[in-house]
């Protein structure tokens, strides 16, 4: 955890919401130690997710959410993990079923707090305190979406705000450029 914590503390934020994602989420860390990476805390856990871009840098892997409906980054909880980095490689494989993924850069590429509402198996409302890290598909293999999602696209980074108003993805896409 304290390498994480390391990793967390020397993230520059690129803007003031991610400046204030950064502190909650150190607060969090701090308040919480190794809970804080467990769903069964309920109020809110770490996840880890992973941008996916093609290796021109000009597209991007999103999947459509079976349970939220909407086109999002693969990811999914920590579940007890606290490298974070791991735990989205993990999900992008298990959730696209590439292999073919390089990481783009060792540090965090991203960092983002979003509700989840409550589930209808009666999963309360939370918040996810997600890190994201960015990879590069080394080439054009086929995608394989698991039962956590309906759907996949690549989508052009340039045509992303066409796409989704998610400003979260939006800024994702925006920093694809320094990569």
């Amino acid at each position: 955890m304290n390498s994480f914590q390391k990793q967390l503390e020397s993230y520059h934020p690129s803007d003031l919401h991610e400046i204030r994602f950064r502190r909650s989420m150190i607060q969090f860390l701090e308040h919480n130690k190794e809970a804080a990476f467990h769903r069964s805390t309920k109020s809110a856990h770490f996840t880890a997710s992973a941008w996916v871009l093609n290796q021109a840098k000009t597209a991007v892997l999103l999947i459509k959410h079976a349970k939220l409906n909407k086109w999002l980054q693969p990811g999914g909880h920590a579940d007890g993990e606290t490298d974070l980095l791991m735990v989205a490689q993990k999900e992008v494989r298990e959730e696209t079923g590439l292999d073919n993924i390089t990481l783009a850069n060792k540090n965090i590429f991203d960092i983002d707090i979003h509700s989840i509402p409550k589930s209808s198996a009666g999963e309360a409302a939370h918040e996810h305190y997600d890190v994201r890290y960015a990879f590069i598909c080394t080439d054009k293999a086929e995608v394989l979406i698991n039962h956590e999602s309906t759907a996949f696209r690549w989508i052009q980074l340039q045509d992303m705000s066409k796409f989704t108003n998610n400003s979260s993805i939006l800024r994702m896409a925006n920093k694809s450029s320094n990569l």
